[in-house]
Parts: C-alpha cells; sequence; structure tokens
C-alpha cells in the first residue's frame, strides 16, 4: 500500500506545479508599448521622423537616390533601432560638381550594390550633433554599411567629415536624428576600385562603332581624330595643308569667329590690311590682284580664321608694271607669283633685318612650294632674290596686326630657275651641242 500511495501523491504534485507555471505565465495586463517599437515592429515611421524630413528637404538630389537605391526599407529599420546622423551633399554638388561618367556608373542597374553602399557611408547609426563634434583630432566612426568614417575640425573651426566640410551644421533636427549639410559627395574607397576597375575594363573589351574611313582632300590620307586644340594655339597642319587644292579651284569659305576652328575673324583682317595699302598709296595693283584678278584674298582670311599667321612680301605699282603680259596670261601665273611673295611667318622689318645682320642669308619658306625667298643686308636694308630680280624692302611695316604683316618692296621676285635668267640657260646647250662634232672629227684624224 505505501508504495502505491506515494506513487500517486507524486504523480499529482507533478501536474498541480506545470498548470500553476503554464496559468502564470498567460499575460494578464500586457504593458503598453512606446511609440518607436510600434512603429519598428509595424514596418511604418512616425511623421517627425527624421528619413520623413528627409525626403521632403530641399536634398532632393539626395532623397531621390535614396528612392532610386531601394533604401528605404532598411533607413526604416535603423531608424528603428536607433537614432542616426545623416551627412546630406548640397543638390549642386549631385547635378554639376559629380563626374557624368561616374553619376551614369551609380545608377546603372547592375551597380546598385555600389550606389547602396555609396548612400549608406552617409548615415551613421549614432545621433551627433554639432555641440557633440570633436574638438581635437579626427575621430572615427562606423557607418551604416560598416565602414569607418573620420570626423574632425580645421584650424579655423570648421567642421568635416571625411574629405567634405559641415555647410550648414544641425539643418535638420528631429527626435530619432539629425542631418547635416555638406558640400561634397562622400565616396568610400570600395566604390571608386569599383568604378576604376568597371571602367578600364569598358575601354579594353568595348568595341566602339565606327564607320568608314575618311579621306581628306587636302592632305589624301585618312582623316585622324581631330586633338584638342584651346582657342589661340597655333594650327595642327602646316599651313601647306591647308591651302585650297589648287588655283583653278575655289577655296573653301572661311569659317566664322564662332565656328570650331574660327577662333580669329580672319576675313576682317584681309579686308582691313588691303584698305590699308590702299590708303597707303603706290599699291593698288597688288590689291587688285588679289581681290579681283585671283582669289587668294578669301584663301588668307581662311587661313588667317584658322590660326595661320603669314608675311606678305608686296610689290608696289612701278613693280608690277615691268610684268608682261605672257607672264600673267599663263594659267594660275598670278596665284604662283603671290605665292612666292608669301611667307608662312610672322616677321617685321626689324625681326628680318636683325635675322640678315646676325646670320647673313636667310632662306624663308614661302607657300609656293619648294621654292624658298632668299634675304640678305644690302645698303643698310633687307634684299630679297638674286641678281636682277632682287628686291628691296621698299616700305616697312605697311600692316602688322600680329597675324598678318606687309612689307612693301620694289620689285617682283622670282625662283632662281624662272625670270630673266631662263632665256640665257637655253642658249648654253646649243653652243655645247655645235662642237660635238668638232671633237668628234679630231679623234677620228
Amino acid at each position: 500500500m505505501e508504495p502505491r500511495v506515494y506513487g500517486v501523491s507524486f504523480f499529482l504534485l507533478l501536474f498541480f506545479s506545470s498548470f500553476s507555471d503554464s496559468i502564470a505565465a498567460l499575460p494578464r495586463n500586457p504593458p503598453q508599448k512606446s511609440s518607436s517599437s510600434s512603429s519598428s515592429s509595424s514596418g511604418q515611421i512616425n511623421s517627425n521622423s527624421v528619413l520623413v524630413a528627409l525626403l521632403d528637404s530641399h536634398y532632393t538630389e539626395l532623397a531621390e537616390l535614396v528612392e532610386k537605391a531601394l533604401l528605404l526599407q532598411t533607413l526604416e529599420e535603423a531608424v528603428g533601432k536607433h537614432n542616426i546622423t545623416i551627412f546630406a551633399p548640397r543638390n549642386e554638388a549631385l547635378e554639376r560638381q559629380l563626374d557624368p561618367e561616374f553619376k551614369r556608373f551609380l545608377l546603372e542597374p547592375g551597380n546598385l550594390k555600389s550606389l547602396q553602399t555609396l548612400l549608406m557611408f552617409h548615415i551613421i547609426p549614432q545621433r551627433i550633433g554639432s555641440s557633440e563634434w570633436p574638438g581635437s583630432g579626427p575621430v572615427h566612426h562606423h557607418t551604416l554599411g560598416n565602414e569607418r568614417v573620420h570626423l574632425g575640425s580645421k584650424g579655423s573651426g570648421e567642421k568635416t567629415v571625411g574629405s567634405a566640410e559641415i555647410v550648414r551644421p544641425d539643418d535638420v533636427v528631429r527626435p530619432d536624428g539629425v542631418i547635416h549639410g555638406i558640400e561634397r559627395l562622400l565616396i568610400p574607397r570600395s566604390v571608386q576600385e569599383d568604378f576604376n576597375r568597371r571602367r578600364s575594363l569598358r575601354s579594353i573589351s568595348a568595341v566602339l562603332p565606327e564607320g568608314a574611313p575618311e579621306v581628306d582632300p587636302r592632305t589624301h590620307r585618312l582623316k585622324k581624330p581631330a586633338a584638342s586644340v584651346p582657342a589661340g594655339a597655333p594650327p595642327v597642319l602646316p599651313i601647306y595643308d591647308a591651302l585650297a587644292p589648287g588655283p583653278s579651284l575655289a577655296p573653301a569659305p572661311a569659317p566664322g569667329p564662332g565656328g570650331p576652328r574660327g577662333h580669329f575673324d580672319g576675313m576682317a583682317q584681309v579686308k582691313d590690311f588691303i584698305h590699308t595699302l590702299l590708303h597707303y598709296g603706290g599699291y593698288n595693283e597688288m590689291a587688285d590682284i588679289l581681290v579681283n584678278l585671283t582669289s587668294l584674298a578669301t584663301e588668307m582670311g581662311r587661313l588667317v580664321s584658322e590660326g595661320y599667321v603669314i608675311t606678305v612680301l608686296a610689290p608696289n605699282d612701278e613693280a608690277l608694271a615691268k610684268l608682261t603680259t605672257d607672264q600673267l596670261s599663263e594659267p594660275g601665273a598670278p596665284e604662283q607669283i603671290v605665292y612666292y611673295h608669301i611667307i608662312p611667318e610672322y616677321q617685321t622689318e626689324e625681326s628680318m633685318y636683325n635675322a640678315v645682320r646676325r646670320f647673313g642669308k636667310v632662306r624663308y619658306d614661302t607657300l609656293r612650294l619648294p621654292h624658298k625667298v632668299t634675304a640678305q643686308e644690302a645698303d643698310g636694308s633687307v634684299k630679297f632674290g638674286h641678281g636682277d630680280g632682287s628686291a628691296y624692302l621698299f616700305d616697312p611695316d605697311i600692316y602688322t596686326d600680329g597675324r598678318i604683316s606687309v612689307q612693301g618692296i620694289d620689285g617682283v621676285l622670282f625662283p632662281p630657275n624662272e625670270g630673266p635668267t631662263k632665256t640665257e640657260k637655253k642658249t648654253t646647250p646649243l653652243v655645247k651641242v655645235a662642237t660635238k662634232p668638232t671633237r668628234r672629227g679630231i679623234v677620228l684624224l
């Protein structure tokens, strides 16, 4: 009997003790939860939250990136757990001061992780007001993306976060966080490395669509992409490649001052120096050749518009009057004569005289390839050409504006193999041919 009684008593004791524990575990009067915990459990945030203030603030560019990065739920959970500090860049920093290529990289669908890392780098899961800012030495804090950012102050008392300066401290203050306005975007090293890696891979593997190669009609070579030349810099092509294809063809119209290469108003400068020739007196024939007899005035304006400089050795009316009709009637003859009087450099009377005084003879390139004009000192002036076909610097510096220089001379210049000596060279072989039979007869004897 005793063992049975003791077993039943022990069983009843265990049953009542477990029943009493279960009753005690039931909540009689559940305690009221705080608003923050209820908001976090329900997935909604308070209207007075710092996150709502960010979406409604003047930091519209940052708020738009937060929505595109799908970070609203992550930020709601962070606000429900603890206070946060947001460093918001100005709209100007994201609109105009950010590299367009980097912004395009952030907004690509495949780079969503980089965009999220960049935005969470601007949020610290801790409330740090301007009064709690570290005064001496940088202090490191972990961001919401588990990266480190340092907060510090400059010598003048300006507060900084990373490489950016705080321009609007405590701009938005809410019970669960604070927003500081910063001057620029903070870029973590991981995002920068990812951007550099993607950019280098794109430059290596990408194949840009290109059209068929084009041939430049002036140089008869394949066109190359134009290099970036600053305004006012010397042209890339030599002046000979910029000339018109031939004297019988009209040159291309000169671009205006606002054109891609027309940094100078060449036509206005050419008209100015032609008017100067007419008003100076004694050079009307030269002006008539440039404007009426040929189209060289237009071509010279185009060259100056493209950045080239020229020096014109202008023969006076007395010298041009000595030209015969045969010398001017051949096709292209006037152009070839004028080309030989244009030097593709900017020279003045002083620079040419100093050159011939120092070096004796100086050979200048002309627009009539491959001929050059020789200059030397004679009678205290500069003498151009050789022998009877030479000319002296008669009216120096008729027109000088930094792009075009006009020097008056008293003769018409011709290359060494042309002009008066040409007929003398023709008669010389006839004498040699006449002596050949006499030599042959002497040998036979």
